[in-house]
């Protein structure tokens, strides 16, 4: 039997010829499942989308996926980098710069909620024990509500309102500020003790950078748009090339992919007065980055080395954090125009993690290999938990504060005479 294998592989290899390999197959049947799912979820359950995403790459984490390595490094990270830089620009380009001059208690409320988050989930890991070199990274991740998982459940509810737009917005600023203390803290984790001065030279630079990088994407994207149409499909390959390319030469210059992403929108949508029209340009290319972009970080957070010890302080992040958030908001809430419950509905609006927490994560875990296994072992559970359970609370949220335009009722829920029609 053996001798019979033997030569069947033999004369099979003479027909083999060299492809992409295996690798590419197994992503694309990844994808492909998880479309499928996605799809399934919203139809059955009025989940969004990313939930089935999450889901599927869960199990393939699970399940020994071996398409992705940690921390993150080559091709994967570039295109988790790609995908959150494409997040993040769209992010920036709808920041409304001018609410805040108008409304300036939006801007004490994301200032307030980041803070609050940062000091409740460093003193709460504090307390159970948690070396405070690993705490510092944890509560900058903590501070991030994934603009993404936002953005993803808006567009599944078809929401607009003064809730969705200002989860949005905090969720923007506060990613803004955990990527730069984020890549400004990884630099000198594994170095003496800095004085203040040399920290905040150190924030400055990684700033400094980004905003150079930024600008010189917004300019360029800027000069494009006054001779090529904002629909024209040569716009939206250019749009991808140009924050693929700003994304990689921030990088490689020591400062943030993500955050240049961020200031270029911000600064395309001052310079070009013209309707955003983001969607219809990026399409389906913009859509499947995405879903690889969740897939991605739900099989890499699977892989984590999930055990009873750690999950009590998994559990203490996740709660703090939620709390600090809902108080932070609430706080701050007088004069801003809200009323109390949808400081409450924003407050829970605010907790998704996804791509930016991972990306984070994986670049404190490269600049400290003495405090990255302890990282690593808190912050992918709390990552995955809170892609899929933060993306339920904002639909439970954006729904409760009646801001979707399509009821809540999906397709297992209803007559089948109404499923027909």
């Amino acid at each position: 039997m053996n001798a019979f294998l033997n030569e069947l592989m033999g004369f099979w290899s003479e027909w083999v010829r060299p492809s992409a390999g295996l690798p590419t197959v197994a992503w694309s049947l990844l994808l492909a499942a998880a479309a499928a799912a996605g799809h399934l979820i919203q139809r059955y359950t009025g989940m969004p989308k990313l939930v089935g995403y999450t889901i599927v790459g869960t199990i393939a984490g699970f399940a020994g996926f071996e398409g992705t390595m940690w921390p993150l490094k080559g091709t994967s990270l570039f295109l988790l980098e790609l995908g959150v830089a494409i997040v993040l620009f769209e992010a920036g380009g709808r920041l409304p710069l001018r609410w805040f001059r108008h409304n300036p208690m939006v801007l004490v409320q994301s200032l307030l909620e980041a803070l609050l988050t940062f000091i409740a989930v460093f003193a709460a890991l504090r307390w159970l024990g948690v070396p405070a070199a690993v705490c510092r990274p944890l509560a900058m991740v903590a501070i991030v509500a994934s603009p993404a998982v936002l953005s993803r459940v808006a567009t599944d509810a078809y929401a607009s309102g003064p809730v969705t737009e200002r989860a949005l917005a905090l969720g923007t600023l506060n990613t803004l500020y955990a990527l730069t203390l984020g890549y400004a803290h990884a630099g000198w984790m594994e170095r003496a003790p800095h004085s203040l001065l040399q920290q905040l030279y150190s924030v400055m630079v990684v700033l400094g950078l980004s905003f150079v990088v930024g600008s010189l994407m917004a300019l360029a994207l800027r000069l494009a748009l006054r001779v090529m149409s904002p629909t024209s499909e040569n716009t939206s390959i250019l749009l991808l090339a140009i924050i693929g390319a700003g994304a990689a030469v921030a990088a490689h210059l020591g400062g943030s992919a993500a955050l240049a992403a961020l200031i270029g929108g911000v600064l395309l949508k001052q310079l070009n007065p013209k309707p955003w029209t983001w969607p219809q340009q990026l399409g389906t290319a913009a859509s499947l980055l995405t879903m690889l972009m969740f897939v991605l970080v739900s099989v890499v957070a699977a892989q984590a080395d999930w055990s009873l010890p750690v999950a009590s302080l998994v559990l203490a992040l996740i709660g703090a954090r939620l709390l600090a958030k809902v108080a932070g908001v609430a706080i701050a809430n007088p004069g801003s125009g809200a009323s109390w419950m949808q400081a409450l509905w924003l407050g829970l609006a605010m907790s998704p993690l996804s791509a930016v927490a991972l990306l984070l994560a994986s670049n404190f875990v490269t600049a400290s290999p003495r405090w990255g296994p302890m990282i690593t072992q808190i912050a992918l559970p709390a990552i995955l938990l809170m892609e899929v359970l933060g993306a339920v609370l904002a639909t439970v949220a954006i729904h409760a504060a009646s801001e979707s335009s399509q009821p809540w009722l999906p397709d297992a829920f209803k007559r089948s005479g109404e499923t027909q029609r």
